[in-house]
């Protein structure tokens, strides 16, 4: 989790999942598919003819410039048009479109619907040999049509999700070099600042960007300084923004701030891409990410800054530099800390606590254990109106060399907000267990990348003293997990409340009434499920700033969705099988925060929920062929030539 590559039906609209006709023959592939949840995906099935019925369908928001409904706008013909990633429809182009934009001739005769394409792309994922080449099929699909990218993408994301992400995303990383076919995104150089402005200029116009994922690839997903390759981590990050939050992808843009590296065996290998040179630091550095930023902010004044994998030391330097200034987020610090403070807040629910009443452990003191204690601090301090220091007296923090105190060597500024008294521990052990025994939290939080590291005892004396212990260890990859669920409900006898950063599968045991088996879910801990609402919200808001309220009533957001709000042995937190709902709950939460923040920057955006909703639906991008129109040269919008994204002339740049 923290560690560690056109087109639209208008039903009203709904979630994305519940609007897709499903054929029986896609339900045939890799993964199997029970009678039972097929007859539940073909029951969602709304219509045969998607373009059909959303002729018929409008919304009081289709003036919007975001908008969704209606057909698409296209000046571009023949080859042009199949070679573009967001217009191509491959083989579903119309019998009407085929003749309107000279297409004759350039495909087979058979008009196939996108259903078919989904089911022969997936047939032909499912015979790559390992997952790194699916990855790569993946990549070559997106570039080639992004409709049928993202719908196959959306149809099977549980079960593609750690291709296109993590872990198998951070493979195609270590070998960006070696798998090397073209570019896609912003390549920066810190040895060429005076270029920064002129080669982001080149991406469009003021009002084409809204959402900018940059990082300088230092701490990439667990596997450490990937130089250059961090670009894949800019894009990986961006689909998610396009599948789980709506995110138009000819709206985006990658970035890679190419500081140099530190890894020998990049520095050492000839194909490597990036600079050769040791990773640059100190003023320099600074200079040039404020150089980006600046850039940025200049020529895209309504994107927002996602900084994506940043190295320990700037992560959170650079996010509370530039926070106060631009809307940016870092998901590392904050969406770490958002989901976590959503599941505790699920967890809350069901032992019928406060967040004012509760004592928390964080295992691991790096940038994610900090956020966690952040975002716990704040909400407690606004749950009982007092000040963020005194609320951090609820939080106890350990490292390598044990409990945090004021004695403690080498802190960061960060950590230094939780470090307790040393006179108050002077005479006591801080290790793990210690702590538990002197603290008796209700929250155990890991974050060390220490595995089997929350122990049987330990666990144990937690549960002596709290009736249902939160227990969340998040470390990635599995291996590096502090516990496995298994384990800890076997120790507490069923009774902790368990979320964790990598998926396991439910656990039975004998837990239920006079010892009847039952069955627990496991919550995933996943950033996914809540910076792509944080994201979406800002977005169309245009807030010019992401602040702390907002943060917090996204993970409210959140945790309202959890399955075990209304049965405790359901997961605490939704999954990504509904996180398109999800995202729509978080941008809400996320926008009627900022209206009262008094940092939303857009016009006539809606109060009321239920209105707020459809405005946040309809200007969110699904992976469904919209009809094409076609629209002179002369008359047509830059998105219509299909130049979002498309390099303009760096002449413009003054």
């Amino acid at each position: 989790m923290f560690s560690a590559q056109s087109l639209i039906l208008r039903i009203p609209k709904r979630a994305l999942v519940t609007r897709f006709p499903i054929h029986s023959s896609h339900l045939r592939g890799c993964t199997a598919v029970s009678r039972r949840q097929a007859h539940q995906i073909r029951n969602m099935s709304h219509s045969q003819n998607p373009q059909d019925e959303q002729a018929q369908n409008g919304s009081k928001f289709s003036h919007l410039p975001l908008s969704t409904s209606g057909p698409l706008e296209c000046a571009l013909k023949g080859t042009v048009l199949l070679n573009h990633p967001y217009f191509n429809k491959g083989s579903a182009f119309t019998k009407e479109e085929r003749r309107d934009f000279a297409l004759h001739g350039l495909l087979p005769p058979h008009i196939q619907s996108l259903e078919q394409q989904v089911q022969r792309a997936y047939e032909q994922y499912c015979s790559q040999p390992n997952d790194l080449a699916k990855n790569t099929f993946m990549t070559s699909m997106k570039e080639q049509n992004e409709v049928l990218f993202y719908r196959l993408l959306h149809d099977h994301l549980d079960e593609m999700f750690s291709v296109v992400y993590t872990p198998t995303e951070g493979e195609a990383i270590q070998n960006y070099s070696r798998l090397f076919r073209r570019p896609e995104g912003v390549f920066l150089n810190i040895n060429d600042m005076d270029s920064v402005k002129r080669d982001l200029a080149q991406w469009g116009k003021p009002e084409d960007i809204d959402y900018i994922v940059v990082t300088d690839g230092e701490e990439i997903l667990g596997i450490g300084d990937q130089g250059c390759g961090g670009i894949l981590i800019s894009i990986a990050k961006l689909v998610l923004m396009t599948i789980c939050g709506g995110i138009h992808p000819n709206r985006v843009l990658p970035v890679v701030l190419d500081c140099g590296t530190n890894s020998e065996e990049l520095l050492k290998d000839d194909l490597y891409l990036g600079l050769r040179q040791k990773r640059v630091r100190g003023e320099k550095y600074d200079e040039f990410v404020e150089t980006f930023v600046k850039a940025a902010r200049e020529l895209y004044p309504r994107a927002y800054i996602h900084f994506e994998d940043f190295g320990l030391d700037n992560a959170r330097r650079l996010l509370e530099r530039y926070r106060p200034q631009v809307p940016c987020f870092n998901d590392d610090v904050q969406g770490t800390g958002c989901v976590t403070l959503a599941a505790i807040m699920a967890g809350l629910h069901i032992s019928k606590q406060k967040l004012s009443d509760i004592r928390m452990v964080v295992f691991g003191a790096g940038t994610a254990g900090v956020g966690i204690a952040d975002h716990v601090r704040d909400a407690i301090a606004a749950d009982v109106d007092i000040s963020p220091e005194e609320a951090g007296k609820q939080i106890w923090l350990i490292d390598k060399p044990g409990l945090l105190t004021t004695k403690s060597e080498s802190l960061s500024d960060a950590q230094k907000k939780y470090a307790k008294s040393y006179d108050d521990w002077a005479d006591k052990k801080t290790d793990l267990l210690a702590v538990i025994k002197e603290v008796k939290p209700h929250i155990l939080v890991g974050t060390s990348t220490k595995p089997k590291s929350f122990t049987g005892e330990v666990v144990r004396e937690m549960a002596k003293h709290v009736e249902r212990p939160i227990i969340l260890p998040l470390s990635n990859p599995t291996k590096l997990h502090e516990a496995v669920p298994e384990d800890l409900l076997n120790w507490t006898d069923g009774k902790a409340l368990v979320a964790t950063g990598s998926p396991f599968g439910p656990v039975k045991g004998p837990w239920g009434k006079d010892g009847k088996e039952i069955e627990i879910e496991v919550a995933e801990c996943n950033n996914s499920v809540v910076f792509p609402g944080i994201g979406l919200g800002s977005v169309l808001s245009r807030a010019n700033r992401v602040t702390d309220k907002m943060l917090m009533a996204a993970s409210k957001g959140v945790a309202e969705m959890g399955p075990a709000l209304k049965d405790d042995t359901a997961p605490l937190l939704p999954g990504v099988n509904v996180v398109r709902d999800v995202s729509v709950r978080v941008a809400r939460r996320v926008i009627l925060a900022a209206m009262e923040e008094g940092v939303v920057e857009e016009k006539d955006v809606p109060t009321k929920e239920e209105d707020l909703d459809e405005w946040i639906r309809e200007q969110m991008w699904d992976p469904v062929y919209r009809p094409l129109k076609y629209v002179e040269g002369n008359k047509a919008s830059r998105g219509a030539k299909g130049d979002l994204r498309v390099l303009g002339n760096p002449n413009d740049v003054e």
